[in-house]
């Protein structure tokens, strides 16, 4: 059942309000049932992330997706992409614009380089179209390069971009059209307000976004340090099939690629290489994800906002194992690997090798 509109309209307040990220959000809810009981309890709370954002910027923002065509789907509402709610720190709000079952069909992602080779942008376009054929919506990041050729050979079999600023807000602006016709033909995602121009700090959520709605990533020419990777990262920290073509050691854009193969990635040539990859999840399927029990004792870290600051406060510029972190913080394993990505995400921390984090 649909979620009554208080409560959707609490849930997207509450993931506007500064310092509530993906951990935060789901341990509130947790602890008080729903968002309106924690919107009502705000002021008794103690240590709050901060002021919760306006009922009426909420409103706003409401109005202006209905303007543009779009809708806002939060979690917990039957709309919410059933691959993103597996992750163990699902995005709160979603802007969606275009065809919304196009999230619950087989998916792969195809990510690369921005700076192409001809040879790279006509292998994705031909991966994109063969597996659209088989039946797989092809997820990109709508960025120059290797993702625009995946997307616009997908658009006939169904596409799905995301996009690191507002729903509304193409980018780059050269894509307007092809932005645009996504709208139309496919399903835009976002995780920001419309009207937002992307930032820096929104990329990393855009290709969280990316990894949980495909079952798969498909890396095609990629920098060490490029996004591409990042997205990669993620797909492998959520299960996700992580696939890889080899390129000539000698290019620079072939070396994010090739280092994944030698950590372990599956090597790619063809959409049948993809499909065969594919195939163990096609067998298994993957069970929806199970609802979250929304009961004050669903939350063993305690308060949200304390389990947060102890966290914050053990961290400084100087990098330190995850595992110290959890010594010293005394919380759970997996509640600090989940309040880490939601750090990371929010651009407070950065991680290096080794395992290790700081702040950023």
């Amino acid at each position: 059942m649909s979620l009554p509109e208080a409560e959707r309209l609490a849930r997207l307040r509450l993931a506007r309000t500064d310092g509530v990220g993906p951990v935060t959000f789901r341990r509130l809810l947790a602890r008080f049932g729903s968002a309106a009981r924690a919107i009502a309890s705000w002021r008794d709370l103690a240590g709050a992330p901060g002021p919760l954002a306006p009922a009426e910027v909420v409103q706003a923002e409401v109005d202006a997706a209905a303007r543009v065509g779009a809708c806002h789907v939060v979690w917990g509402e039957p709309l919410y992409p059933p691959r993103l709610a597996e992750l163990a720190d699902p995005p709160p709000v979603l802007v969606l614009r275009g065809d919304a079952s196009l999230a619950i069909r087989p998916a792969v992602a195809i990510v690369g380089a921005r700076n192409a080779s001809a040879a790279g942008r006509a292998l994705a376009g031909e991966l994109a179209r063969d597996l659209g054929q088989a039946g797989f919506v092809v997820v990109s990041g709508l960025a120059r390069g290797i993702d625009a050729a995946a997307h616009q050979a997908a658009l006939a079999t169904g596409t799905v971009a995301c996009v690191a600023g507002g729903i509304d807000v193409p980018s780059p602006p050269e894509h307007a059209a092809l932005h645009e016709a996504i709208g139309r033909q496919g399903l835009l995602v976002s995780e920001q307000p419309p009207g937002t121009e992307p930032q820096a700090r929104h990329f990393p959520r855009r290709n969280r976004l990316i990894a949980g709605l495909a079952q798969g990533v498909v890396v095609i020419e990629a920098a060490h340090g490029s996004g591409s990777l990042i997205t990669a990262r993620l797909a492998a920290e959520a299960g996700r099939e992580v696939m890889a073509v080899p390129g000539h050691p000698r290019d620079p854009r072939a070396r994010g690629g090739n280092a994944l193969l030698k950590s372990g990635a599956t090597l790619v040539e063809d959409a049948a290489d993809v499909l065969a990859a594919l195939a163990p999840f096609a067998a298994a399927g993957r069970p929806a994800a199970e609802p979250v029990t929304t009961s004050p004792d669903a939350d063993p870290a305690g308060d949200p906002a304390d389990a947060r600051g102890r966290l914050l406060e053990l961290l400084s510029a100087t990098p330190v194992a995850t595992d110290e972190l959890v010594r010293m913080s005394g919380l759970p394993t997996g509640h600090v690997a989940a309040l880490l990505v939601d750090l990371e995400l929010e651009g407070r921390i950065v991680r290096h090798a080794g395992g290790r984090v700081a702040l950023a």
